[in-house]
């Protein structure tokens, strides 16, 4: 386990405030190669159209940099298909980005174009080098941190980390382990707001959710079509696809301006906006 103490202007402390930049990747290489859930296992003999999955990526961008934001956007490696989800390899907690190790086969190495790319711009970072935990399964509040356990995020990791973060709340979330990662049945999008997909939780989780937010639920077929795994780029601005007509309605009478992009051919392989993205800096609003 390292620390790389350098120049820190990351800063991330939730997941509304006004993103202001952020890491993608093309997904010049983005295949199917191990069935990960059931959107994936839905859409494996279809197999994925490239040039429109880059094409929508594009587009997903451009949307991005019209509302302000930087787009870092990594090099793409054909031994990594699924390198477009830059969500996992890492999350930036405050003013430092963690890095940790894939749990996956057909992820490992994805972590290392990341360091790469964070020591060429001389900023701070936490390598977690023997702790298996992915973004997708951190989602952080104020002073609380949420960790799914999945199949990619274990307990043994989870706890490691709050062992770390003594100055923040964390509570640990368990769920049901088809749906990959927590931000594919939860997401926080306003101090007051997250949106849900219940099936996902026992009670004792969705009583602790509910006395802190409240939810909007998520029904299952937009579930599939991972309706919980919008992006908020602050200000009460969420990025979601256009097929989740009714999370997105339910957004807009809360007073959200839902901004859709299509990205469909993208989530085929397993996720959605918030997958595809690594903010690295957000300021209050």
């Amino acid at each position: 386990m390292q620390v790389h103490s350098k120049i820190k202007v990351t800063s991330c402390h939730n997941e509304y405030d006004v993103l202001k930049r952020v890491i993608l990747c093309e997904p010049q290489y983005m295949t199917i190669r191990d069935v990960i859930n059931e959107t994936q296992k839905q859409f494996e003999d279809v197999g994925i159209h490239i040039d429109k999955a880059v094409k929508q990526h594009r587009e997903f961008v451009k949307t991005l940099r019209e509302n302000g934001v930087e787009v870092i956007l990594l090099p793409y490696h054909q031994k990594f298909p699924e390198q477009v989800f830059t969500r996992d390899i890492g999350f930036t907690l405050g003013q430092t980005i963690f890095v940790a190790k894939m749990a996956s086969d057909v992820r490992m190495g994805e972590e290392d174009v990341l360091k790469q790319w964070l020591d060429d711009e001389v900023l701070s970072y936490y390598n977690l080098a023997e702790d298996r935990i992915e973004g997708g399964d951190v989602m952080i509040d104020g002073e609380t941190i949420y960790i799914g356990l999945s199949s990619r995020t274990t307990k043994y990791s989870a706890e490691h980390l709050q062992s770390l973060l003594t100055q923040y709340e964390v509570k640990i979330l368990p769920f049901k382990e088809k749906f990959l990662h927590l931000d594919c049945v939860f997401n926080v999008i306003s101090p007051n707001v997250a949106i849900i997909f219940k099936e996902a939780f026992e009670k004792e989780q969705i009583e602790l959710l509910s006395s802190r937010y409240e939810l909007i639920e998520v029904s299952a077929e937009e579930q599939f079509t991972l309706g919980t795994n919008i992006l908020s780029l602050g200000q009460n601005k969420i990025i979601s696809l256009p097929v989740n007509k009714e999370i997105n309605k339910k957004l807009r009478e809360k007073g959200f301006e839902v901004i859709e992009v299509d990205i469909t051919e993208i989530i085929k392989s397993g996720g959605s906006f918030r997958c595809c993205t690594l903010p690295i800096l957000r300021e209050k609003q």
